[in-house]
């Protein structure tokens, strides 16, 4: 049996998709945020030493960890040609890149506006909030926001060649690709109207049964 260790509104989300998609068997670990911090709670230590979700446990003692690593791992054992275009095809090469891509590229602008939404909101000294105000205006009007609009721009002129983000069909680039769109979707800008492709888009996976089934059993993603 496939055990997630699932962490709530966090990318595990993503794992429990795709193993609705490929209707496999698999048991949920649950493990909440400190509502403090918002980090992970101590015990995922005990499974993975980063303490991070998501990690899979498998029959066979293995451990996977990373979520493109986890999807690319969980499709090629058992996904029986499903989720992932042929080897050799321009398809394929697409959907390698966005899986890596998700992560590389797409997130880190998206956690840096998190993290310095966070600094403007801090409780800090009076005398402090002018400086703090500075630089986080500073941050996002000079790099962030700028980052911002350039991937999503980029992505919506992806999704102007294509319906899905490695070709014609839905696979597990897709599912890659969700979280940091739901994230730029709550708090970075994606509205339908800046951004009706990958909007629609967005409308598309939502309704897929897989999808529904996921956050049936793991929660809804709250990222806002």
């Amino acid at each position: 049996m496939i055990t997630v260790h699932h962490l709530n509104n966090s990318r595990s989300q993503r794992i429990l998709w795709l193993l609705e998609e490929l209707e496999l068997p698999y048991e949920i670990v649950h493990y909440q945020r400190d509502p403090a911090t918002m980090l992970a709670p101590p015990e995922l230590r005990k499974i993975h030493p980063l303490g991070k979700s998501p990690v899979v446990t498998l029959d066979d003692g293995t451990v996977l960890a990373e979520s493109g690593a986890i999807i690319e791992t969980l499709v090629e054992r058992f996904g029986h040609g499903r989720l992932a275009p042929p080897p050799g095809t321009p398809e394929a090469l697409r959907y390698r890149y966005w899986l890596h891509y998700a992560e590389g590229s797409a997130m880190p602008p998206l956690l840096l506006k998190l993290l310095f939404d966070r600094i403007g909101r801090a409780k800090m000294p009076f005398f402090a909030k002018p400086i703090a105000r500075g630089i986080v205006d500073k941050a996002m009007s000079g790099f962030i926001a700028p980052q911002l609009k350039t991937h999503l721009g980029y992505l919506e002129g992806e999704l102007a060649q294509r319906d899905w983000f490695a070709g014609p069909g839905f696979t597990a680039a897709d599912i890659q690709m969700s979280f940091p769109l739901e994230a730029a979707q709550a708090r970075a800008g994606l509205t339908a109207a800046a951004y009706p492709r990958l909007s629609g888009w967005l409308a598309r996976i939502h309704a897929r049964p897989g999808y529904q089934r996921a956050k049936a059993r793991g929660g809804k993603l709250a990222l806002s």
